[in-house]
């Protein structure tokens, strides 16, 4: 990481606690006579229940109770039906995220769908008993393969998914050189060290404390507001800290409404922890998505047409899409473009957003065909790309807010030694391995949502910064205390920062890469506004620094001083106390104004890697990587690092290692484990270097930061690819790369 002397790295300010145990994780809580719940699934992906037997189950030591679509405790916002359809009364439709109403019917959705759960005073004697259920089924066809069931597949509803078309389709169709390309990405899941769960105790009739593994604290309080049809302001959820979500907690699972029901029934606090296995199946994952990309251009590297069209899967009982075409529509300069979007319902549990979703998949086909036409061509990859590069969005009509990628390109052909590329594939050769160097381009929304932000000073020079906002790992603690220290000067090591927690002022969930935006312009306009108060204080009459002009006031390391007169100063202890005034407590609510509508909004990042791969049994080696970052003004240089480089190891996974795979003939998983499903370790991984372009964007929001969780991995798996086929010459189209698509290469 490179160093920036202005904006110095600082340690994560919870780091001290993460790795000597003093953060305490929703599963560690511990509450009187708590019981757990165990899940049991289903055997089959399609069909229904004929037979439940629980008897055992029941009469199986400290069990508690054994809950099935018999005797599952009433949800009211569930199980109020809607007057006036033809048919007599329904059930509403489901809200606050449930997908479908877990145990409240015969019918089977998908493999691992809950079936039963089972309440036991310990977790060993509830996972014991969940053994000695019972279930028959009559077991239907299940549909589970993308490829097999396309003639299902249909086109989401809503004008976002519609399919979209710029130009003239004459210009591809006459393009003198032209690539035609399929694509496929398969099933990815989330598989955060930390399991997913939840822990509830109604502390009254209406009044419910929740400890849950989720990405936004009060969208959880809203969704079991309206599920059990009390007011949010009798729930409290607290996640502060949160062990990895990449996109599994940002909605609350049917599960977790069933857990606080069951809570409720037994009159007591009831814990769920769901096994590897179930985090297949029960909190989402990365769709298996099939792409085709068409490109057409001239034999100048001119973009005369593009053609991108995209079919994923989703669940039989839910839509779920997301915007894997859309980074086609803006990001290269083309004559005539063209995508189309649609999904394939199946016999599967739903799929939810996962890191950089959808434009991660659709930067792996994009970028790929990039490198293809490139090569075809005879151009130099980078070449071609700044050949088609754009300073406005062609789809939207309108200037970007901030793009700086032209550096990013050369900064990163300098670090990764671009110049030591061949084009022709195959021609490096180390002993028995092959080199190839490749890059990917990565983009995503960069936005501003609103947050309130409450900042307390206090006399002796503590400032305590409070927002509701989850952290889930990327350092948003460390970046609000940043921003506070800069605008109010307050040592480092006297600002406390509160988050994770409905009893603090609202804040967003953690996605989208939108909370630095966000939250940081909240605490920015709060600290302002002690700032301003401090100064109106120093500066009136009376005020140890009367007659200087409040704007001119300097506030650093705990004393505040006229800018133009160093020497004559005040420390925030002696004007606070000289005021007596003991605290200045401010709470400000932020948000953005109507600047996305003037401005096309987008951080950009940029992958290069090196790859060696051994040439008789086609491993694949990422020997070198640099991720470039082009996201605004960087607050936290450190954890923005971190966050580039953890993206990275996770494109490694997406390029190389990871897919979830189904037998599709029982509908199920066969590799729901860590044993087989092969995520990155330290061994697949070389040191990574990151670069930020640190330049701040001029209209998002006050700091100029943008978002960067996403775009850390969005572009990276096409490098690999591109990689890979600079150094063998053998295009991979298909992820993972596998060796057996590479062996054999002498």
């Amino acid at each position: 990481m490179e160093k920036n002397p202005k904006n110095p790295p600082i340690d994560r300010v919870d780091g001290r606690m993460k790795v000597t145990g003093g953060a305490k994780y929703f599963a560690e809580f511990e509450m009187p006579k708590m019981a757990y719940c165990v899940i049991v699934g289903s055997t089959i992906a399609r069909g229904s229940i004929t037979g439940i037997q629980t008897k055992k189950a029941e009469a199986s030591p400290g069990v508690l109770g054994v809950f099935t679509h018999l005797n599952r405790p009433p949800i009211p916002g569930w199980d109020s039906p809607v007057t006036g359809n033809a048919n007599g009364p329904a059930p509403a439709p489901p809200s606050g995220g449930e997908t479908y109403r877990i145990l409240s019917g015969k019918e089977i959705l998908f493999d691992g769908q809950p079936v039963a759960m089972v309440v036991a005073d310990t977790f060993e004697r509830a996972t014991y008993a969940a053994s000695l259920v019972k279930v028959s089924y009559a077991k239907q066809t299940s549909h589970t393969d993308v490829g097999k069931n396309l003639s299902k597949a249909i086109t989401p509803k809503g004008p976002r998914f519609a399919d979209y078309t710029r130009g003239d389709r004459k210009a591809l169709e006459s393009a003198p050189v032209q690539l035609e390309s399929n694509y496929s990405i398969p099933i990815e899941v989330h598989n955060p060290m930390e399991l997913h769960g939840i822990l509830a105790h109604w502390t009254g009739p209406e009044e419910i404390m929740i400890y849950a593994k989720t990405q936004g604290v009060m969208a959880t309080q809203q969704a079991m507001a309206r599920a059990f049809k009390i007011d949010a302001k009798g729930i409290r959820v607290h996640t502060e800290f949160m062990g990895g979500g990449f996109g599994m907690g940002l909605r609350t699972w049917p599960q977790e409404v069933a857990t606080v029901a069951i809570a409720r029934k037994l009159g007591r606090p009831v814990k769920l922890l769901m096994t590897r296995s179930q985090m297949f199946t029960l909190v989402g994952h990365r769709p298996y998505t099939l792409q085709t990309i068409r490109m057409g251009a001239d034999a100048n590297g001119k973009l005369l047409g593009i053609v991108h069209e995209a079919t994923a899967e989703t669940a039989s009982y839910e839509d779920f899409t997301e915007a894997t075409v859309n980074m086609t529509r803006f990001m290269y300069e083309s004559a005539y473009l063209e995508t189309r979007y649609k999904i394939v319902p199946l016999d599967r549990s739903v799929p939810i957003w996962m890191r950089g979703p959808g434009e991660a998949t659709g930067a792996f086909a994009l970028e790929s065909a990039m490198d293809e036409m490139a090569h075809q061509l005879k151009m130099d990859p980078i070449e071609f790309r700044l050949k088609n590069y754009t300073e406005t969005d062609p789809e939207r009509n309108r200037p970007f807010s901030a793009k700086n990628l032209k550096e990013g390109y050369e900064r990163g052909a300098k670090a990764i030694g671009w110049n030591q590329r061949k084009s022709e594939p195959a021609s490096i050769r180390e002993g028995d391995w092959l080199v190839g160097y490749g890059m990917g381009t990565g983009t995503f929304n960069a936005s501003r949502g609103q947050a309130t932000v409450r900042a307390i000073l206090k006399s002796d020079g503590s400032l305590t910064v409070q927002c509701a906002v989850t952290d889930i790992g990327p350092g948003t603690g460390t970046a609000m205390t940043l921003v506070a220290h800069q605008v109010l000067g307050v040592p480092l090591d006297r600002i406390k920062v509160e988050y994770g927690d409905t009893t603090l002022p609202p804040g967003p969930m953690q996605g989208g890469s939108t909370v630095t935006s966000t939250v940081g312009s909240a605490v920015m306009d709060t600290c302002t506004l002690i700032k301003k108060e401090l100064a109106q204080l120093a500066t009136g009459a009376g005020g140890p620094l009367q007659g200087q002009n409040p704007e001119d006031l300097v506030l650093e390391e705990g004393q505040l001083y006229a800018g133009n007169n160093p020497s004559k100063k005040v420390s925030l202890l002696e004007l606070m106390q000289q005021s007596n005034m003991p605290v200045i407590d401010k709470t400000q609510l932020s948000k953005g104004g109507d600047e996305q509508q003037k401005y096309s909004m987008y951080s950009f990042s940029l992958h290069f890697v090196q790859v060696n791969v051994h040439a008789l049994t086609g491993a694949v080696k990422v020997t070198k990587a640099i991720s470039i970052a082009d996201a605004g003004r960087i607050v936290s240089p450190k954890t923005a690092a971190s966050q580039m480089i953890g993206g990275a190891v996770g494109g490694i996974g997406m390029a190389l290692t990871e897919e979830a795979l189904i037998d599709h003939r029982l509908g199920r998983f066969v590799n729901n484990n860590f044993g087989d499903y092969h995520v990155p370790v330290h061994a697949d991984v070389p040191a990574i270097e990151t670069i930020l372009i640190d330049k701040p964007d001029p209209y998002i929001n006050p700091m100029g930061a943008k978002g960067m969780g996403e775009i850390a991995i969005i572009g990276f798996a096409a490098a690999v690819a591109n990689a890979v086929f600079n150094a063998t010459g053998k295009r991979i189209r298909d992820l993972p790369i596998t060796p057996d698509k590479l062996i054999g290469l002498v």
